[in-house]
């Protein structure tokens, strides 16, 4: 167990940059509509949903209704339902932890996990599955609670700093680039969310994007 904590924690340094970063502009953020440290604490403990979070305190400031909300989250998170449907087979026969790795299956987690682990035994997986996911998890509630303390004593310009989450995505995409001999993946994926991009335009095109994704991959399935 010991040795997988390490690589665990080894595999999660990257989040760990990206989620402190980012969820430290959460808490200031936050903190700036007037939610103090518990709320920030909270939410990163309860509702873990990375950019929805930050679409949630316009939501908050704004008196949004519940249906809007709902809507809204379903419409962000919506590339989850893929996700969890590629991670079925790894997933299975896991026991009580399953739960858990539901709730916590984020962009980077996924990113991490969705790969072969040859480096791991076999036996040992489902505890690095948890591993990963409970360490990415803490960065993202540490980042949040952090930001919230540093937005109640320092008062300092925030803009821009929500730019930190496109940061992370290309450092993932990059080590799991260079990682992998095998780039069919990636290549799929870049080329359908540019091409979806340019059709639908930036506030649309990742629903779509993630849908073209998962067929072509479907059809695809030489080991790409």
């Amino acid at each position: 167990m010991k040795r997988t904590f390490k690589l665990a924690f080894k595999d999660t340094i990257p989040v760990l940059m990206g989620y402190i970063a980012l969820g430290f502009g959460f808490g200031i953020l936050l903190k700036s509509a007037g939610y103090g440290v518990f709320w920030a604490f909270f939410m990163c403990l309860t509702m873990y949903a990375g950019s929805m979070q930050y679409v949630a305190v316009a939501l908050l400031s704004s008196g949004a209704s519940l249906v809007t909300v709902a809507i809204t989250t379903f419409m962000v998170n919506a590339r989850h339902l893929f996700y969890g449907i590629s991670m079925l087979d790894k997933y299975k026969n896991i026991g009580k932890r399953k739960l858990y790795l539901i709730f916590s299956l984020t962009d980077e987690t996924y990113s991490l996990l969705c790969n072969e682990k040859p480096h791991i035994p076999k036996a040992e997986l489902p505890n690095y599955y948890l591993l990963v996911s409970a360490l990415n998890h803490s960065y993202w509630i540490l980042g949040g609670v952090i930001g919230a303390l540093a937005g109640t004593l320092i008062k300092f310009n925030s803009e821009g700093i929500e730019f930190v989450l496109t940061a992370l995505f290309i450092t993932i995409f990059t080590e799991q680039w260079l990682s992998n001999k095998k780039h069919a993946s990636a290549i799929i994926g870049v080329v359908a969310s540019v091409l979806c991009l340019v059709i639908f335009g930036s506030d649309n095109f990742l629903i779509p994007a993630m849908i073209v994704i998962a067929l072509v991959l479907c059809f695809c399935n030489e080991g790409v």
